[in-house]
């Protein structure tokens, strides 16, 4: 027989006249009738060449062909029933899977940590790898399937992938404790730097491929200034440990600039000149929409992000 050319819903049929013994029978059982029974068991005889049951009074009496295939055929529906009836229900306590995040170092400050403790709790056999985000490849990465999500700031993406905004970050200023320039000016933490003073200072810019602007010149641009950049480093680690030890400036997203600035003997300040907070976004491939890993994966990344937008503009509805 070529399995190319039979029609597998004729199993079905099969399965419910090996059950029942009767074409009326099977008929009410599949939702079919008689006639439509009758016609189908043609085909199987046609196709399997074998009569499969014979009339035994009122009964259909299988033949024993059709008896040894009872079994085979009704493991092989009761297999495509739980294969066709949709993703399985996850179960965090039990999983063993591994996931891969794409996204830069500031994730792994902000995001990672807490998201570490609960896995620890809730998902023991759930390992979370934050690789480098490469701001010009997060497409391929995506498709090629080396990584699961990407957190990046939002843009137009390719219609197959969804996207979930998850905060806005705006920019402000980090120096170190006891700047020598900012003091003898009496600019005190959490107020703005003058516009003179501020482009005075050397930057230290946060740039994975090395460029000497960022969103910072574009904004200085619209008010007819510039900067001087320093120093460029692929990391905001990089950027904020430099500035620690040095009498030069950033800026830097505010979440990240809270989270280090203690530690690392830094001082907060604001901006001269507006600048637009970046609407980052988490990002995946829309063939991973129903994969219920995926979407406990997501709901606890959004859980642990969302609130970084507490103080920033209302996020925008999720574009599909």
């Amino acid at each position: 027989m070529n399995i190319h050319k039979f029609d597998l819903n004729l199993l079905r049929v099969l399965d419910a006249l090996l059950h029942e013994g009767s074409t009326v029978l099977a008929g009410q059982r599949l939702g079919l009738s008689q006639p439509a029974v009758s016609a189908a068991l043609r085909r199987l005889r046609e196709g399997l060449n074998d009569p499969l049951f014979v009339r035994h009074g009122q009964h259909l009496q299988p033949t024993d062909y059709a008896r040894a295939l009872e079994i085979p055929i009704k493991e092989i529906l009761d297999q495509l029933e739980k294969i066709l009836a949709g993703p399985a229900r996850f179960a965090p306590a039990l999983a063993q899977e591994c996931f891969k995040l794409s996204g830069s170092d500031f994730f792994a400050e902000i995001l990672m940590p807490p998201l570490a403790a609960f896995l620890s709790d809730t998902a023991p056999g759930i390992r979370i790898q934050l690789v480098d985000l490469v701001p010009d490849n997060y497409v391929g990465t995506l498709e090629k399937y080396e990584v699961d999500l990407a957190l990046i700031p939002q843009t137009q993406f390719p219609e197959w992938i969804n996207s979930q905004p998850v905060f806005h970050s705006s920019f402000v200023v980090i120096a170190r404790n006891r700047h020598a320039a900012l003091e003898a000016a009496q600019i005190k933490p959490g107020s703005t730097i003058p516009m003179a003073l501020f482009c005075d200072l050397g930057h230290i810019l946060f740039s994975p491929e090395g460029k000497l602007k960022a969103m910072g010149d574009a904004a200085l641009a619209r008010v007819r200034q510039e900067r001087t950049v320093v120093m460029t480093l692929p990391v905001f680690s990089g950027v904020c440990r430099a500035v620690s030890n040095s009498d030069h400036i950033a800026l830097v997203p505010r979440q990240y600039a809270e989270a280090v600035a203690p530690s690392l003997g830094l001082e907060i300040y604001r901006a001269p000149m507006p600048m637009d907070p970046a609407l980052i976004s988490m990002i995946w491939h829309k063939r991973a929409n129903n994969n219920p890993a995926h979407q406990w994966l997501r709901k606890q990344i959004a859980t642990v992000l969302l609130p970084l937008n507490h103080g920033e503009n209302p996020l925008p509805e999720s574009p599909q």
